[in-house]
């Protein structure tokens, strides 16, 4: 007997859309509930304390540490600036002065008489929390940021890497099927989110890069063109913060898969609008998807909402994609469903099916590790 199942995926041309915009560490939050922000509004700001440096103004000096007061020309507080001169001795007749100069810009922050040192605290480094996408402040975080709201399409991802970008969405390819190659990118990208059909290919990536797209949106992308553009392997576990010059969010698996009609279609629909979209995907406890939001200037103008998913049955011969490790992201059609209780790799029992994936190879995972793929 089959089980009823929706697919993970939203893929919505009109959604009320909630982000949580946290500061990592304890600061001030800059605006107010019911404000209406730009994806560009800094919402919240933290200083990060800078590195205390050390002035060893007695070993310099050739002078004893309890003597380092009476040759400074700074005190605790004091602001000072990179190579400016903090201590000086006269020497004998005015000869052979000797000078210590601050190693950094920053702030005098303590002088010991038991060592000889002057500790001066570089400045410290403004970390920014903007709004990410255009709405309004529904929810103030004290000290710690903002929950906004905004209504507009959102398709989320199953894999992505790097993290938030921002521009016009550019479809480059004639549907769904087609594969993102080198050559259906022109010169005239630069800022652009590519949305191509099935696979994007290595070369495709490279040259998106080089010619200033920010981001990538297709239905697949193979192990081996991922890890030749980012010259290396990556674990799926978390990503997002990946150095790398535009963003990729995959929409359907790995390997050669054309992107669901219902995904290219909305795509299509928002050709040229402003889209926000971050790669950071995490597949452990408190999943992340990787997601592309669009909000909607004129809520009278919607773009064509995909038709609405009905239940599906997860049945013999029902496609699926696998959303754990260690099949994360493979794609393959079910070939059996053993009604008993099996035990898994974690020593737990759990109800698990078969399914041949698109390599040949018949895996076995929990029927709670699969989403069915919607069709159309």
């Amino acid at each position: 007997m089959g089980t009823a199942y929706t697919p993970g995926l939203t893929v919505s041309a009109n959604t009320v859309i909630l982000k949580t915009r946290r500061l990592p560490i304890k600061g001030e939050v800059l605006v107010q509930e019911g404000e209406t922000v730009q994806p560009d509004t800094v919402v919240a700001r933290a200083l990060l304390p800078g590195i205390l440096q050390t002035v060893r103004v007695a070993q310099q000096l050739g002078i004893e540490p309890k003597q380092v007061r009476s040759v400074l020309k700074v005190k605790e507080g004091d602001s000072v600036e990179k190579d400016q001169m903090i201590a000086e001795t006269k020497g004998f007749l005015g000869l052979f002065r000797g000078v210590a100069k601050a190693t950094t810009k920053g702030t005098v922050e303590l002088i010991s008489e038991v060592t000889g040192h002057v500790g001066i605290r570089e400045l410290p480094t403004a970390i920014d929390v903007n709004a990410y996408v255009q709405g309004k402040v529904v929810r103030v975080l004290p000290g710690e940021g903002a929950v906004i709201e905004t209504q507009g399409a959102l398709i989320q991802g199953i894999f992505g890497v790097g993290g938030e970008r921002r521009g016009a969405l550019q479809v480059v390819v004639d549907n769904p099927n087609e594969p993102l190659t080198a050559d259906r990118i022109s010169g005239m990208v630069q800022g652009k989110i590519l949305v191509g059909g099935s696979e994007v290919k290595a070369d495709a990536l490279r040259k998106a890069s080089d010619l200033g797209a920010v981001g990538i949106v297709a239905g697949g992308i193979r192990d081996t063109d991922l890890i030749a553009y980012l010259g290396r392997d990556i674990g799926v576990a978390i990503t997002g913060s990946e150095d790398i010059p535009l963003t990729l969010i995959v929409t359907e698996g790995f390997g050669e898969i054309a992107m669901a009609n219902r995904t290219f279609r909305l795509l299509q629909s928002l050709q040229g609008q402003i889209a926000s979209i971050n790669g950071a995907t995490q597949i452990r406890a408190g999943v992340i998807r990787p997601e592309i939001i669009v909000p909607l200037e004129d809520p009278s103008q919607l773009p064509e909402s995909p038709p609405p998913l009905q239940v599906q049955m997860l049945d013999i011969g029902t496609s699926v994609r696998i959303i754990r490790e260690p099949y994360f992201g493979r794609i393959g059609q079910v070939t059996e469903l053993p009604p008993e209780l099996m035990e898994i790799e974690s020593g737990t029992h759990a109800r698990v099916l078969r399914a041949r994936l698109d390599d040949g190879t018949v895996a076995v995972v929990p029927r709670a590790n699969v989403e069915i793929i919607a069709e159309g």
